[in-house]
């Protein structure tokens, strides 16, 4: 089962507040949800909550953040992120050459 956080919205018409919740990636953006790791209200100013530890948790067990919510866990943990990010790319470049030294080996 492949998890997302990412936004689903409650509030009024046009008065939208949305939870920011770890959901299967195949269900609605409305739909069933396994848990709501926060909230964010889109006011001026917006007001953003965390559980901090649980979108570590979600995030450790592989769970992808949609655009939005990972610009809000951005803000809001700074360096999560990024620190995982880096530690991604640094492993594809590794693999790359990897891959690339074992073309030379072969030829």
């Amino acid at each position: 089962m492949a998890v997302t956080l990412r936004l689903a919205r409650a509030g009024l018409p046009g008065r939208p507040q949305y939870r920011i919740v770890a959901a299967d990636k195949v269900k609605p953006r409305d739909g069933r949800f396994l848990e709501i790791v926060g909230t964010y209200a889109p006011r001026n100013p917006p007001q953003v909550t965390l559980k901090e530890e649980r979108v570590k948790h979600w995030l450790a067990k592989g769970a992808v953040a949609s655009s939005v919510v990972r610009d809000i866990i951005r803000k809001k943990i700074p360096g999560l992120i990024e620190g995982r990010e880096k530690i991604q790319l640094e492993k594809l470049q590794a693999a790359r050459r990897s891959r690339k030294v074992r073309a030379k080996a072969k030829k």
